[in-house]
């Protein structure tokens, strides 16, 4: 399909009415490139599926981004056979009643750019997996692959907070930090299809030790891994201040996690508030780099560590504000929070589907 994927096609491309931004006015061009490859407007129902590491998630998605049923499983291990079987079931029970246009898959890991293949899948043992070949032939249907990060930054331009602006960075802080862009109506994959790797941008030379192999990447600084370790570290300093803390964790430091933090943050808890205000400034950090590399108008951030709304989105504001380039001269990106949780992966690969041209091209089987 892709020429199916926006990431393929050049130009900007006609979508539907802004909600938030009365000044913009969507961009057309003559002839043929007005039509792209896609179809915003096409109607139809979709299942999208969102592969995590622990469940798969799957819905019928409508053309305005509603979701009408909904199914859940366990991830079947590693083994590519067993989840490609998961797939095939849940959308059989979807599909049951209804007459579904495509299936769109979301999956953490770098798609090469023809969208057939995993390259490469962090928490399934993917590795060139010609995944849309054999869901293909298994499901009879037309299927969309894409990374998941480019399914949640899809929806959110389509149907969430980012509805309006056409130059949109994505951010995802969880575990670790995901990244993905929709500029001027396309997601832009990057040259070789593995763009959007921000949490591995080196943001402190000779700093924490990160998975990828670097030292002092983002994702060590302003994801729910950091705050959750720089608690830990806190505990184990045995402070006053950390009581409440360690209280949470039934007294063993190990057991502290960057979502108890946010629990005891978003119940006045004093320590867990600083906490969460620093990696908030480091996030922020983060974003006036990336703002003097792709200058987007908008950043839209979510993910798990997002449940601690204004605690962490304002400390991002100020520092962005304070160390974004050219301050004072520019016009700033807005920061604001993910609008669709965590359902915003199924919906984007559901939605890309639907408006793909290569489904056109092949039609409902």
């Amino acid at each position: 399909m892709y020429g199916a994927l926006p990431g393929e096609q050049t130009g900007p491309l006609k979508r539907p009415a802004p909600r938030r931004y009365a000044a913009y006015r969507p961009v057309r061009l003559p002839g043929s490139a007005a039509r792209g490859h896609l179809r915003l407007n096409r109607k139809g129902l979709a299942i999208g599926i969102d592969i995590g590491g622990t469940k798969v998630a799957a819905g019928v998605v409508d053309a305005e981004g509603g979701i009408l049923s909904e199914a859940r499983r366990s991830t079947p291990g590693t083994d590519p056979r067993a989840v490609e079987q998961v797939i095939v079931e849940l959308v059989e029970e979807l599909s049951r009643g209804r007459r579904i246009r495509s299936v769109g898959i979301g999956a953490a890991g770098w798609m090469d750019l023809a969208g057939g293949t995993v390259l490469f899948s962090p928490h399934l043992a993917w590795r060139n997996e010609p995944l849309r070949e054999n869901l293909e032939r298994l499901l009879r249907r037309p299927v969309l692959l894409t990374n998941d990060a480019d399914a949640a930054a899809w929806a959110e331009w389509r149907f969430g907070a980012g509805r309006g602006e056409d130059r949109l960075v994505c951010i995802t802080l969880g575990t670790g930090i995901g990244g993905a862009m929709v500029m001027d109506g396309r997601l832009e994959r990057g040259r070789f299809g593995v763009a959007g790797e921000f949490g591995h941008q080196v943001i402190m030379p000779g700093g924490h030790r990160c998975e990828c192999g670097n030292r002092g990447c983002w994702e060590q600084y302003a994801s729910g891994n950091a705050l959750g370790r720089e608690a830990r570290l806190l505990a184990r300093a045995n402070s006053p201040v950390a009581q409440d803390l360690l209280a949470a964790a039934g007294g063993h430091p190990e057991d502290i996690t960057g979502a108890i933090v946010t629990e005891l943050a978003l119940a006045g808890d004093r320590a867990s508030r600083e906490l969460i205000e620093e990696v908030g400034e480091w996030l922020g950090l983060g974003l006036a780099n990336l703002a003097a590399a792709l200058d987007p108008g908008l950043f839209v951030i979510g993910g798990g560590l997002c449940s601690a709304g204004d605690l962490l989105v304002e400390p991002a504001r100020k520092a962005f504000a304070r160390n974004l380039t050219g301050r004072g001269f520019r016009p700033a990106a807005g920061i604001e929070l993910a609008a669709l949780g965590p359902n915003a992966g199924l919906i984007g690969a559901a939605d890309l589907s639907r408006v793909s041209s290569r489904v056109r091209n092949q039609g409902a089987r």
